[in-house]
């Protein structure tokens, strides 16, 4: 599996916190508990903007509510980190957004310049050296699933 929201992890940080669904759906601005319900049942996912706010509202890291396959996070894992879209990310980081896609889906067979390496660190709020790794890491999981 890549990278996504972990609705059992979403499940416990709530009830750790002590909120109920529809407390949790009020503080993040969300329509109602439904909603919230959803996301902990894995039936929808939370927008990449509304996984920045469950984090906080649950004071846990953001990333701790993504599963990751391994230990490494890939880039979908870092651009759900902070709470982008494909688009949103790729506009900050004057990139096409299918190139961006691309990469993210593990499908580029080398790593993009040092200069977009630096200009993704800085949209990623991460050093140079963990988005190559997140790149190398979207590459493994792309030819993990074409094996499969």
């Amino acid at each position: 599996m890549v990278s996504g929201v972990d609705p059992s992890e979403l499940r416990a940080a709530r009830e750790r916190a002590g909120l109920t669904q529809h407390e949790l759906a009020r503080l993040v601005g969300a329509a109602g508990g439904e909603r919230v319900s959803r996301w902990e049942l894995g039936t929808s996912v939370p927008r990449p903007d509304f996984l920045v706010k469950l984090a906080r509202a649950l004071d846990i890291p953001t990333l701790r509510l993504i599963h990751l396959d391994g230990e490494i996070p890939d880039l979908r894992a870092l651009r759900l980190q902070v709470g982008l879209t494909v688009p949103e990310l790729a506009a900050r980081a004057s990139l096409s957004a299918p190139t961006y896609s691309w990469w993210e889906q593990g499908r580029a067979t080398r790593l993009p310049s040092a200069a977009t390496l630096e200009t993704l660190a800085k949209v990623f709020q991460q050093p140079a050296d963990v988005v190559a790794a997140a790149f190398n890491e979207a590459q493994r999981l792309h030819r993990r699933r074409k094996g499969q």
